[in-house]
């Protein structure tokens, strides 16, 4: 099998792992993968090297799958296209990989313990006031332009209601969009939860300096921005559970003191 990111951890945490012949130029989860070939990103899939590991089947992420599957399919390579827009197509993802793999029950227990956990935590901030957030998921290093971030309807913002939040951008189909300063300064979150994919250092940005920028929003104002730097944030497997705590936790702090009102 040759896939994709959040489809290597879902693959992991099934206990399929084993079957995985390459992955690509993204996957960090497990440790292990630094030990298989890897086949290229979202534009750049080395057909070739594809065709010569001859996968029985080639998994795909729905945002990809149109730029690589016809391309697969003319090669005669079997493909599956495994949904990541929405929590639910999490789930989907773990029954479809379950069922590719021959790892059903492996598959349902995940989800199962994923479900509960998200449950859990539900519960735990229902109570609680709900607090606007931004979820920025990319910009430029050290500036604010060419901001992305989290459009409700994704399983982002699905996880931002889960831990007691409500996410302010409107609702996109990719679950994403891209947002001017000046649309921020309009939405007027809470607080601002800023994430960068693959990040480690920015540059040497100050993250709380950059901001400072929109110092006519109210959560600048009051530090209320919040720089996140953890690599299975964007990931729609079963880490979305954590990232939901780690949300919950920026959101509502009093949780992490056991004042809830409760």
């Amino acid at each position: 099998m040759d896939e994709r990111e959040n489809i290597t951890e879902i693959l992991y945490g099934i206990g399929a792992f084993d079957k995985v012949v390459a992955v690509s130029d993204y996957c960090t989860y497990p440790p292990a993968v630094k030990t298989l070939p890897h086949v290229g990103g979202w534009e750049n899939s080395n057909l070739e090297q594809i065709i010569r590991l001859r996968p029985d089947l080639v998994a795909l992420s729905d945002a990809q799958a149109p730029m690589i599957q016809p391309q697969l399919q003319q090669l005669g390579l079997r493909t599956l296209v495994v949904p990541t827009r929405t929590l639910e197509n999490v789930f989907e993802a773990m029954n479809l990989l379950g069922q590719a793999t021959g790892h059903q029950l492996q598959a349902r227990e995940l989800a199962a313990h994923v479900h509960s956990k998200l449950d859990a935590l539900r519960l735990r901030t229902s109570r609680l006031p709900r607090r606007r957030v931004l979820l920025v998921v990319d910009r430029t290093p050290g500036t604010l332009r060419d901001l992305y971030v989290a459009t409700r309807g994704s399983y982002l913002a699905e996880l931002i209601d889960i831990a007691g939040g409500e996410c302010v951008a409107a609702p996109e189909p990719a679950g994403y969009s891209k947002i001017s300063k000046e649309a921020v300064v309009a939405l007027a979150p809470d607080l601002i939860i800023d994430f960068v994919h693959g990040s480690t250092n920015r540059l040497g940005e100050d993250p709380i300096a950059v901001w400072g920028d929109l110092s006519l929003l109210r959560a600048v104002r009051e530090r209320q921005v919040y720089p996140v730097r953890n690599e299975f944030l964007p990931h729609a497997s079963q880490f979305v559970a954590d990232t939901a705590e780690l949300f919950a936790h920026i959101i509502h702090p009093e949780l992490a003191e056991g004042k809830t009102g409760r």
